[in-house]
């Protein structure tokens, strides 16, 4: 899809459908018993990050027994609900042991979620997990500046050359500010947000989903070793079905 239709498809989808549900607490407190995999030149796996070829980011043991996928969009509140509550755990716990990789894949709702993945991919590999942390994690602010701004405005962006537009709608959230005291300068953040390869490829990947999974629901979505796993939209109801795959019923 071209960046110019899809923006004007979805300019004025700022409100936060589309997102999975909460689901109910399943947590499990119980001590885990992994064996951990050294990682690479004394480090941990946390460090280790590459691009897939299916466009997303993959933090941790790429050989790992277990291998998670989320699909997130920058713009829903479960997905920052889950990294707030599971992200560092899921790292921590998991990812760091070499057992369990974690990949992330964007999934786009709306223009300001595609806004904000490409600010967020434009650093590379090295920053990718940091700064979709950090998206989320700020997400009412720069949320509450878009729903803020007069729908006539909104609506001319989609009117702008497709290498304007999702400069445009970073000014309106303030990203370019944020992404500079993060390490992105903004000539950078400039040439990724007018980057119309990087913009098809997150709406490719976006369409690849739900052509991959014809179940799928919503974001956040959850995939363990290649199966998508139902129900899952927490980091209560995500853990036990991770401890599962890995042997670990306690």
């Amino acid at each position: 899809m071209k960046p110019t239709k899809f923006l004007a498809c979805a300019i004025a989808v700022v409100a936060m459908a589309g997102c999975n549900s909460k689901d109910s607490d399943a947590a499990t407190n119980a001590p885990l018993n992994i064996t951990p995999i050294a990682a690479p030149k004394g480090g941990d796996w946390t460090q280790t990050v590459t691009a897939t070829p299916e466009g997303g980011f993959l933090m941790g043991n790429p050989d790992a027994k277990v291998k998670l996928l989320e699909f997130g969009s920058m713009t829903c509140p479960h997905c920052r609900e889950f990294d707030e509550k599971g992200g560092q755990a899921l790292i921590d716990r998991y990812v760091k042991t070499g057992q369990v990789s974690w990949e992330f894949r964007n999934y786009i709702r709306d223009p300001f979620d595609l806004t904000a993945a490409l600010l967020a991919r434009c650093n590379g590999a090295g920053s990718f997990f940091p700064l979709t942390r950090a998206l989320y994690k700020d997400q009412p602010t720069w949320v509450a500046k878009i729903q803020a701004t007069d729908q006539a405005q909104l609506e001319q962006l989609q009117n702008l050359p497709p290498n304007q537009q999702f400069v445009q709608v970073a000014k309106l959230a303030g990203f370019q500010d944020w992404a500079a005291m993060r390490g992105v300068p903004q000539a950078k953040s400039a040439q990724c947000l007018a980057n119309e390869n990087s913009v098809n490829q997150l709406v490719q990947m976006t369409s690849d989903a739900t052509t991959q999974f014809p179940d799928f629901q919503g974001t956040p979505t959850f995939v363990i070793n290649g199966k998508m796993v139902e129900k899952t939209a927490t980091w209560e109801a995500l853990e036990p079905q991770l401890r599962n795959a890995l042997g670990e019923r306690g």
